[in-house]
């Protein structure tokens, strides 16, 4: 009798591009990566902070590069995932917020979050692609995206309205690419205890609704996105495109 073998999490010979490798999930991301093989380039607009975490990773025998690099700018992007790329995986995490009443939203307020969580991840994500087809290679793009990509919240239409279109992108991007084996998914966090993220949760009222919401009682840690972007970063998601990974703790099965 032959048993099946479990697909690889191991990402020995990937090479990963991770946005807002600076802090919070982008760090943590790549962590995650690095510890599971990859060679990873750190991008985001902080040098120092991106040099420090390459330095420790180095430290522990891993392959670290970095790249500073604002999302928002799609011409200096593109420039430089040709001259740096092709990258195996794309980790999409660079992203902002600017909370308001929708009712008070300023035009300069939706254009900042747009520029970053949309049009930067896209931009981004096509660089990326374009590499991958012309070298032949197969690939794996994760947007990361938000509960709040398939739920509303309050005093966040433009976050959410950023969200709900990067899933929207994720999906057609996912049948456009699928014929070169290059797969696009989003993974969704619940509000994860993050330097940004605390600023919410240091609000007792707010802290008290996404409690509330979070059906397994607590929010989420940063260790509780490492393990699936493993997952949708290797071939153990080979059969998985086109589609978003809620780490949510219930929150959208309600």
């Amino acid at each position: 009798m032959t048993l099946p073998q479990t697909p690889s999490f191991h990402l020995a010979g990937k090479r990963a591009l991770i946005t807002g490798a600076s802090s919070g999930i982008g760090r943590a991301c790549a962590v995650a990566l690095a510890e599971y093989g990859a060679a990873v380039t750190l991008a985001a607009r902080r040098a120092d902070q991106l040099e420090e975490t390459a330095a420790h990773l180095r430290g522990l025998g891993q392959t670290a590069d970095v790249l500073v690099l604002d999302v928002g700018d799609v011409e200096a992007t593109k420039d430089a995932v040709a001259r740096h790329g092709p990258f195996d995986i794309l980790i999409n995490s660079a992203g902002t917020a600017r909370h308001s009443k929708a009712i008070d939203t300023a035009p300069e307020d939706f254009d900042a979050v747009m520029n970053v969580n949309l049009r930067g991840a896209y931009f981004l994500s096509q660089a990326v692609a374009k590499g991958l087809i012309a070298a032949g290679r197969p690939g794996s793009l994760i947007n990361i995206s938000s509960q709040m990509g398939h739920v509303g919240g309050t005093d966040r239409a433009v976050y959410c309205a950023s969200k709900h279109a990067l899933e929207g992108m994720t999906k057609a991007m996912a049948l456009e690419f699928a014929p070169h084996n290059i797969r696009v998914n989003t993974l969704c966090p619940t509000f994860i205890r993050t330097p940004l993220g605390e600023q919410t949760l240091a609000i007792p009222e707010r802290k008290a609704w996404i409690l509330s919401k979070i059906k397994l009682g607590r929010v989420g840690e940063i260790a509780d996105v490492m393990g699936p972007i493993v997952f949708l970063a290797s071939e153990a998601s080979a059969m998985v495109t086109g589609t978003s990974l809620l780490v949510d703790g219930g929150w959208t099965a309600d």
